[in-house]
């Protein structure tokens, strides 16, 4: 395998019959990265990168009774492969966009918009140049024109609660609220305080769990009913939300807030999407980014996200 200060010049690169420049070994027979390898903690500044994003599994997701992805592959011609994925935009990991919570009782989305306004049933866009915006009023592709990008804080819950060795005190896969309480001890013993424009990202749990469970338990997780841990619903937890100015927020769980809200609780969706305009992340995988956070005693980093541009 190379070291990318002793990679060979193009003239140096073997053919591949009559292709000139192969660069096949380069970084190893098994190497799956290309030039992507190029990318290296001296170009990026960075030596501890997480992906957050949950796979898009075809088997135990998604769930809330959503359709699974289709994934197809065909063979266009010799040497062309494509690929087509058919997927609910909520099939993994996800950021709630302003027109999927609305204001109940009133019929209104973020920014007073009608709900009758949205346009629902197939599209077949041929000149995205010439779409109406009443269409795609509220879009994602806004969020993702901009980017969700700076920085992220981690409140890892579970670490806080289990610390010393002690068993979590609730299963994730069950209603349980996280207190506005325990998100500023957690903060607290991180060392973290927040700044304006926060991403805020919550580790409760859920995907810790996922991977140490059976497949007979993850196959049955899509057919039980949803119960999840969350934070509180409460004007308390609102107001941290709201005071802390975070520029979104996202968790590990399949629903940031717990679920479902006790009855005669307004849904927190409500509130941060309808109201605020506030992104909500859902089934983010912060297995990874825990441990790296934990080993470098730092719970702030840098965050990019970029959403589908639909």
């Amino acid at each position: 395998m190379a070291d990318n200060k002793q990679l060979p010049t193009f003239d140096e690169l073997p053919n591949f019959h009559e292709y000139t420049g192969c660069a096949w070994g380069v970084w190893g027979k098994d190497d799956q990265l290309g030039t992507i390898n190029l990318l290296t903690e001296k170009v990026t500044g960075k030596d501890d990168m997480s992906e957050l994003a949950r796979e898009l599994s075809r088997k135990g997701s998604p769930l809330f009774n959503r359709q699974p992805p289709v994934i197809q592959q065909w063979m266009k011609h010799e040497t062309v492969n494509d690929d087509s994925i058919i997927i609910n935009t909520q099939s993994g990991s996800q950021w709630d966009g302003l027109k999927h919570f609305g204001i109940a009782g009133h019929n209104v989305f973020y920014n007073n918009t009608p709900s009758e306004s949205f346009y629902r049933g197939n599209l077949a866009i041929t000149d995205p140049s010439k779409v109406s915006e009443d269409l795609i009023k509220l879009g994602i592709h806004n969020w993702a024109q901009h980017g969700i990008c700076g920085r992220g804080v981690l409140l890892d819950l579970v670490k806080f609660y289990t610390d010393g060795g002690k068993p979590l005190p609730y299963d994730p896969w069950t209603t349980h609220a996280i207190s506005l309480q325990d998100l500023e001890a957690c903060a607290k013993a991180e060392g973290v305080t927040f700044r304006q424009g926060d991403i805020l990202l919550l580790r409760i749990g859920f995907m810790q769990r996922y991977y140490s469970a059976t497949p007979e338990e993850r196959d049955a997780l899509g057919s039980k009913p949803e119960t999840f841990a969350g934070i509180e619903q409460g004007e308390d937890m609102k107001r941290f939300l709201w005071n802390n100015h975070f520029a979104a927020a996202a968790s590990d769980q399949p629903a940031l807030e717990r679920w479902p809200t006790p009855e005669g609780t307004p849904h927190m969706h409500q509130t941060l999407l309808g109201l605020w305009g506030m992104p909500i992340g859902e089934f983010f995988d912060l297995e990874l980014l825990s441990k790296t956070c934990a080993e470098a005693g730092r719970y702030t980093f840098f965050f990019s996200s970029w959403p589908l541009n639909v």
